[in-house]
This record gives C-alpha cells, structure tokens and sequence, in this order.
C-alpha cells in the first residue's frame, strides 16, 4: 500500500501532521520486515525531478527524516511511502556486497546517501561498540578519547543514559531532550582506526555536528600547557582513509563551527591558536622526529594528534559537519614530553572546563540552527541540496 501527499495542495498548518502520517507508514514497513521506499517528486526541478531510495530503521533518523521532509513539503513537493523489498537478514551472505561502498557515489542526494543494508548493518555495530540504541544517539555528538572527559559531560549534564552493560569499546553517554536535540559523547578510545570505526557508523545517523575534543602535542615555542588549538585544517597523515578519500582533497573544519569555538574562547579569555592540526598514528611520532620533523615542517602545522584529521575526513565524505578543540598536553619539540606526573595534573584542571566549551557550543548551534549547520562545502558543485534551491 502507497501513502502519498502533493504538498502543493496541502495547507501550510497540516504539513506537519501529513509528515508524521509519512514517517509512520515508514515505521510500519520497517515493523513488517520491510526496507520502506520513499519517493518525492519535486516539479521545480528540471534534471532531477524525481528521487527515491530505501530506508532501514527509519525510527533511528525520524527527527532527521521530519525535517527534511518538512524542507521538501514547504516547496510543494509530492511524496510517497510504500513497502519496498524485504529487508536483508545481517547474516545473509549478500549483505557483503549490499554494503559495499568501493564505487559509491559522492554526490548522492544528503536524505539518499546510505543502502538500508548499510543502515542496518551500521545500526547494530552502533549498538554492540556503545552499548546503546541508536535511538539514543543525539544530534550533537562529541567525541573523546578520555574517560575523565566523560565523567564531566555526566557531571554537567545529569540524568544522562549510558551503556547497558560495563566493557563496551566505545561506551556513549546521552543527554536526551525532544526531537533528539541532546547532546551525546561518546569515549572512543584512541587512534585513527577507532576514529574511523564510529564515524562510519554515526554517519547514518546524520548528526547535525560531530566535535572532537582531546588533546595534542604543541608544536610553537609560544605555546603554553593547557593552550587550546583549533583546527582549521588538516595534513592526513592517519592512513586509514587514503584508499577512499585521495590525499590530495583539503580537509577543513567547518567554519560556523569553529567561529563559535573561537567566540566561546574569546569570551572565557581562554589562550588559543587556530592552524593546521596534524594527525598521525604512530603515537610515539617523536621517536623518529627526523623523519617527523621532515613532514611537519612544511605543514606549518602547530599540533599534532592521533584522530582529528580522521573525524574530519569522514565528516567531509559523509556530509557531516565537523570541527576539533585540542589542549596542549605536552611540547616534546621543546624538552616538554608527556610525563605521568605533569599528565595527571593537566587533565585535573583542563578536563572541566573543555568539556564545559563543547557543550556550550552545541547549546549554541542548537539555538542558532535549529534546522542544521550551513554545509555548503560538504557538496559537489554539481549537485544541489535536497529540498532547497538549485537544479
């Protein structure tokens, strides 16, 4: 059974309810083991008129499917939902190739990116890496690799629901309020693998931003313990996404991002450099500082970390806006190694008020852009956004 709306005949004030009517009937084929397939017309397109695709797990993303429906049906859009094929079993020896992204398409519309096998499959490991359900997740989600930081984040933010169970990899904690507009951190442990690992993942969630909060080794004189360090781009030196992304497409954060990160810590008077954040993942890289130094040199980079560069890269492939906030943890170019001692000092009196900056920002985003962050660059200049202006 087809359930249908032509916005174009639909009156502005029952929009909403039209829309929740769509997002049931998807929810109902997804129940009757279904992948639902949703199809919008859009007459003020010339090329591209009409799009359609399958959905897996549509209650995980529902917050995300109202509002880009919501875009769609104030443009007079028409829209259909029905049951598509039978979803796949995860064990089901034709998932591997369902999943497979080796010759997938990057300039796919934003609403269509992901198969629904790849949803599912993405879905479950959300769940077995974090001990919670992907309806959990929130639209603002940081990422640390400290659990201290985590202790913070429940500290600031109480009531917070965690793991169903102790050991999880990557454990996340939620801070749920209506229409997903929470905020979610997640201890992602350390290195460029694990970066990758849930970005992949959190990537079909389509969270309206994803910050990275940890910490680096200062590369300027001038730098002090505990200075901050912004990203405003990044050398790829991780390895993990090279196949996949070429080296040679720049990687940025996203400037709304950062301008509210830079505004939060000008008005705390907090010391910090923006520049380009160099990661790596030989985490002792200054046991073969020639070889380093043969590389961060002409970078100009003024930090170096384990993860930054992979949270970004994903973003950028995924359309996922993105931004990095490091403290300088230790200076081993300026006899200032990470020691033990110093080590646990720094993290006692940095971690609060980091954790305390990030959240401050996506309480900002949150009442700034309600309806997400501006990601003009995370699209092909060929192809428009779904539902707003362009061919």
């Amino acid at each position: 059974m087809t359930l249908s709306a032509d916005f174009s005949a639909v009156p502005d004030g029952e929009h909403g309810a039209e829309i929740q009517r769509l997002c049931d009937a998807m929810e109902a084929a997804d129940q009757a083991g279904r992948y639902p397939q949703l199809t919008v017309e859009r007459p003020w397109s010339a090329h591209n008129p009409v799009l359609e695709g399958e959905f897996a797990c549509p209650r995980a993303i529902r917050w995300y499917l109202e509002r880009e429906l919501g875009r769609l049906a104030a443009r007079g859009a028409r829209i259909s939902v029905c049951p598509g094929r039978e979803a796949l079993d995860l064990r089901d020896p034709g998932l591997a190739r369902a999943v497979d992204e080796t010759r997938w398409d990057l300039r796919r519309k934003k609403l269509f990116l992901f198969a629904p096998e790849r949803m599912a499959l993405s879905i479950d490991r959300l769940q077995h890496y974090t001990g919670t359900p992907a309806e959990s997740f929130q639209r603002y989600v940081l990422l640390t690799n400290y659990s201290w930081h985590v202790e913070e984040f429940r500290a600031a933010l109480p009531g917070c629901s965690g793991p169903d169970s102790d050991g999880r990899q990557m454990p996340a904690w939620h801070h749920m309020l209506p229409g997903r507009s929470g905020v979610t951190m997640v201890n992602i442990g350390v290195g460029p693998s694990n970066a990758k690992t849930i970005t992949d993942h959190l990537a079909v969630l389509r969270p309206d931003l994803v910050l990275m909060i940890g910490h680096c080794a200062g590369l300027r004189n001038h730098q002090e313990i505990g200075d901050l360090v912004l990203a405003a781009a990044y050398v790829r030196d991780d390895g993990v996404l090279d196949d996949m992304l070429p080296l040679s497409v720049p990687v940025v954060s996203n400037h709304t991002l950062n301008t509210l990160l830079l505004g939060e810590l000008t008005a705390r008077r907090l010391r910090s450099r923006m520049g380009i954040v160099y990661t790596t993942a030989n985490r002792n890289w200054e046991l073969h500082l020639a070889q380093a130094e043969e590389r961060l040199g002409p970078s100009r980079a003024l930090a170096v970390d384990m993860e930054s560069a992979t949270v970004a890269a994903n973003g950028f492939r995924y359309r996922i806006p993105t931004a990095t906030l490091l403290a300088v943890s230790d200076k081993p170019l300026h006899a200032q190694p990470k020691l033990s001692a110093d080590a646990q000092s720094f993290y006692v009196a940095s971690r609060r008020q980091h954790v305390e900056i990030a959240i401050s920002v996506a309480e900002k985003v949150r009442q700034l852009y309600p309806d997400g962050l501006p990601v003009t660059d995370l699209r092909s200049a060929d192809e428009p956004l779904l539902g707003t202006t362009g061919p």
